[in-house]
């Protein structure tokens, strides 16, 4: 992969969209959410052993912890009628506990009629809502706004607007492995784990999808985004399916990771961001929740089953990284970040991505500034972290070809191991975090925010995190010349590891060395009402928030540059 990036848009792999999967799935949605009702609950009993009472347990869990939802959290987005479904599954819980007269055979089917209504539901509630007419509008309005902002900031005079001087190439960049990627996807399927720092990340990589020619890909988008009207009509529109995460019980994450797995084995590409949200403290994800990522595991074996031993039945795994200068939610995230990990010293506050107004206030600035975002494709991998050729052959790592059905043999069959795939699942993570530092792109602002408060680090060494955040302005201040030898030590071993092929540079990062700090100071946090880092007007260095510094400081964690402050 080269620092390069694509300026240009790619010619649909697929023109009709009689073709695109998500188009037939979407047609058959009625009956696809039935299989996934009907195959969580096979798998919710395989689980329990077809034991009533351990299902019974289950059941009555879900019904606790669904109610205690319903009163404790309820979002606008939630059906009407929630209260009044669960308080049905208590009536009809409550009464089959009562009937000790009744033959296991009847408490059986009673139990399996509740969950069978439970995963029915939850089902209905996640399947996307795709139709074509709605994503092609969408893709335009998108298109169309945001080159509009962009012409707007960089174009003077009143024609600004509409103005086609610059394109969102040239404000958002691909780099990586686009033509692969687009290769694979003509012939097999493509699950796309990218990294998660922003609200706007699905709404980017729904835009990069489309710009590499793909079709639409589904992928699994916080249902909280659904309670903003805006982001509901995108998400609904790209055919995102819903995720819950306020939803904890067995019932609901089996149905989740059936959807995910059938809608992989019909052959829609697949995105998910395998960090489960977005990253709290900065960093790229180091420890991915893997519920979802097993399936595309589980989706490989069953197409084996199949019969599906060719590329068709090939499930690919593409890392990517999104990069920022800055990141709107920022100084929520690192509060709620530290609240965690600081417990009473920190506390929570409000999504700053909490309202269509503040998001739209948001792309007006952001697309009327500088600022670059970059996303990186990473090379495709199979599932259990191989490499693969430009024809889709897993490699080992003398790049001689493996067979990856062979993964999944027992006695020279196909078979079913949930403590197998669990160790291939792990393997999958792992892997996918050292790609997701391999192929992440430093920008300015990460260097000068790393630098800068590893040297406030460094003057006081013997204070932990908490208090170091809270340190007097005074003891905030860097001198400009200090700074810069330390920015100049830091991107030397920047480019040692990127000669290593294990990272890349924005191409900014080649300038002179004056020039990039420049840019740097420019661009980190430049929303925020408290700057991350400043340069005063005596010509020295300093943070008006100690806790944002931190965040963009902490995008390069991972690479052991923090050595070079020791």
């Amino acid at each position: 992969m080269t620092d390069d990036y694509i300026k240009h848009k790619y010619d649909p792999i697929l023109p009709r969209k009689d073709e695109w999967p998500v188009v037939k799935l979407s047609k058959n949605r009625k009956e696809f959410v039935q299989t996934i009702a009907s195959h969580s609950s096979d798998r919710i009993i395989n689980i329990t052993g077809n034991n009533l009472d351990l299902l019974k347990e289950e059941l009555e869990t879900t019904l606790y912890r669904e109610r205690m939802r319903v009163k404790q959290n309820p979002w606008l987005v939630d059906p009407d009628d929630e209260e009044d479904f669960w308080s049905g599954v208590k009536s009809t819980l409550v009464q089959l506990s009562s009937e000790t007269h009744s033959t296991e055979e009847d408490r059986k089917a009673g139990y399996h009629k509740i969950l069978d209504s439970i995963t029915t539901r939850y089902a209905e509630e996640i399947a996307s809502n795709f139709k074509h007419s709605h994503y092609k509008a969408t893709r335009k309005i998108v298109t169309f706004g945001f080159s509009r902002l962009l012409n707007a900031g960089r174009v003077k005079g009143f024609g600004s607007i509409f103005s086609k001087q610059y394109t969102l190439q040239d404000k958002i960049q691909i780099i990586g492995e686009t033509d692969q990627i687009r290769d694979l996807a003509s012939k097999g399927t493509i699950v796309m784990v990218p990294t998660h720092f922003s609200n706007l990340d699905s709404i980017l990589i729904g835009w990069t999808i489309s710009t590499l020619g793909m079709p639409p890909f589904i992928y699994g988008a916080g249902l909280n985004l659904f309670n903003i009207q805006i982001f509901a009509y995108f998400m609904n529109a790209l055919g995102a399916y819903k995720v819950d995460r306020r939803k904890k019980n067995l019932l609901y994450r089996e149905t989740l990771k059936t959807y995910s797995s059938e809608a992989i084995q019909f052959g829609c590409h697949s995105l998910f961001f395998p960090g489960g949200t977005r990253s709290r403290s900065g960093k790229i994800e180091s420890k991915l929740k893997l519920g979802l990522l097993s399936t595309a595991i589980e989706a490989q074996r069953a197409n084996y089953e199949q019969g599906l031993n060719d590329i068709s039945g090939k499930v690919f795994i593409v890392p990517v990284t999104i990069n920022y200068h800055f990141v709107l939610e920022a100084p929520s995230l690192i509060k709620e970040h530290l609240s965690l990990t600081g417990q009473e010293r920190y506390y929570k506050e409000t999504d700053e991505f909490s309202t269509s107004y503040k998001i739209s206030k948001f792309l007006v600035k952001f697309f009327t500034k500088g600022s670059d975002i970059s996303v990186s494709i990473g090379q495709a991998m199979d599932i259990l972290g191989n490499y693969v050729d430009k024809d889709g052959n897993s490699l080992d790592r003398n790049n001689r070809v493996i067979d990856c059905r062979d993964y999944f043999l027992s006695d020279g069959k196909v078979t079913v191991d949930p403590q197998r795939e669990e160790v291939y699942t792990h393997k999958l993570g792992e892997r996918i975090v050292e790609e997701f530092h391999k192929i992440n792109r430093i920008f300015s602002s990460h260097l000068v925010a790393f630098t800068a408060f590893q040297m406030i680090k460094k003057k006081n060494s013997k204070m932990d995190l908490f208090n170091l955040l809270r340190l007097p302005d005074d003891e905030l201040i860097l001198e400009y010349n200090d700074f810069r030898s330390e920015c100049q030590r830091v991107l030397n071993r920047i480019m040692e590891i990127r000669s290593e092929g294990l990272v890349h540079v924005a191409p900014h990062l080649k300038q002179g060395l004056d020039e990039i700090i420049s840019h740097g100071l420019a661009n980190v946090g430049m929303y925020h009402a408290k700057r991350p880092l400043i340069k005063n007007s005596d010509n020295k260095i300093t943070t008006q928030d100690m806790s944002l510094l931190y965040f963009y400081h902490n995008r390069l964690d991972g690479y052991d540059l923090e050595k070079l402050f020791k």
